[in-house]
């Protein structure tokens, strides 16, 4: 998990930027908050895309993703 933290105009600032796991062998992908797109990072890495799933998209919508459905 990658977060941002600090304060900003007198107000705490804190969110979750990234959040990967991996769940049976798989690369959960929970949250992409970047620019870039951290599964075609972790492609351009060599990973499989079958390896990596989209946990953010709903199940049903997965089936249409290049990646694993889970």
């Amino acid at each position: 998990m990658l977060i941002t933290q600090g304060w900003e105009n007198d107000v705490r600032v804190h969110g979750c930027l990234v959040d990967i796991e991996i769940i049976d062998g798989k690369i959960w992908i929970q949250r992409d908050g970047t620019e870039d797109d951290i599964a075609n990072e972790l492609v351009l890495a060599g990973v499989p895309k079958d390896d990596i799933v989209i946990g953010f998209q709903p199940p049903e919508l997965r089936q249409f993703v290049e990646y694993a459905v889970s």
